[in-house]
């Protein structure tokens, strides 16, 4: 996977950006929270209970996982998972940050007339809260999830109802995520630029078959790809 670091897209009127690991760091908050969740029942191991979120049986946020957990360990019940849950919950909002230069970038971009959405698998309550945590909400046209598609990435709908409501052509617009198979691949299907966040990539593994325009090492680069930092 090549890029060329300085490479001008000058077409791009539109940015679509995924939300978590891309805008912020939710995996680490998510982690966080899991130890505290492991603190208060005194028992278990933090990164553990992280990996329940990852079997994929019910969901990255659903707190099913949570109840599997506590099963596993032999300690459920109906007001420890009660509790847990609502530690969980209050403890990863509390730590969703937005990465360094992240706001700065957007309001650039927003000020460039670049049209700005967001894209997310996260529910419609989840991203405004995360949205409205970090401060970032107001910086974003539209922000579509499975709710307002009605479907989940890699599928291309919520992209192309962003590019709707932004009244965009795919060849005209970017994506911008740190998945390659559910933010960059649907984005190459449309024909739009695609930018990989590789800051926010914590998967252990790759696909090697699945290649961005561009690579970003933060979230600042952005503007130095299309066209108008020297503005």
């Amino acid at each position: 996977m090549q890029t060329t670091p300085k490479t001008r897209h000058r077409t791009v009127e539109a940015i679509l950006c995924d939300m978590d690991n891309t805008l912020f760091d939710l995996v680490g908050a998510k982690r966080e929270a899991c130890r505290c969740v492991v603190d208060y029942l005194g028992v278990g191991d933090a990164e553990m209970l992280f990996s329940e979120f990852l079997r994929g049986i019910h969901g990255f946020e659903d707190h099913e996982n949570i109840r599997d957990y506590l099963e596993r360990l032999g300690v459920y019940e109906p007001r420890t998972f009660e509790v847990c849950c609502r530690t969980y919950e209050d403890v990863k909002l509390d730590l969703v940050e937005a990465y360094p230069g992240v706001e700065e970038t957007l309001q650039f971009l927003r000020d460039a007339g670049i049209g700005l959405a967001v894209v997310t698998d996260a529910d419609l309550l989840h991203a405004h809260q995360r949205l409205t945590k970090t401060g970032l909400i107001d910086y974003f046209e539209v922000v579509v999830t499975p709710e307002v598609s009605g479907r989940r990435k890699p599928e291309p709908d919520s992209l192309l109802y962003a590019l709707r409501k932004l009244e965009t052509p795919p060849a005209q617009a970017m994506m911008v995520g740190d998945s390659l198979v559910r933010d960059i691949a649907p984005g190459r299907h449309l024909g739009m630029v695609t930018a990989f966040a590789a800051y926010g990539d914590w998967r252990a593994s790759r696909p090697s078959d699945v290649e961005a325009d561009i690579i970003l090492s933060e979230f600042s680069e952005l503007p130095d790809h299309i066209g108008i930092s020297d503005q």
